[in-house]
């Protein structure tokens, strides 16, 4: 199994404990590039593909784990887009 299916498989179980860096890394593999918005950016972080939806979250912190209803925003995204 790749990390890419070890991630999928992951995130489809909606873990309390699924971090940020698990979901860019996931999100890579889809082919999304992170895009920060401003000198600063904040919190808030765009995910774009050349042919899907764009997915916007708020990164977490301090904690570096993500909120149940971001990992549903995911899901139902890549789930429409037919990407998992």
């Amino acid at each position: 199994m790749s990390r890419k299916e070890k991630l999928i498989s992951r995130l489809l179980q909606r873990p309390k404990d699924f971090t940020w860096d698990e979901l860019t890394s996931l999100l890579k593999h889809l082919g999304y590039r992170e895009v920060k918005k401003g000198k600063t950016g904040g919190a808030r972080r765009r995910f774009v593909h050349p042919s899907a939806a764009i997915i916007t979250l708020h990164k977490p912190h301090p904690q570096n784990v993500l909120k149940r209803y971001a990992i549903d925003q995911v899901l139902n995204i890549l789930s429409q887009e037919d990407m998992l």
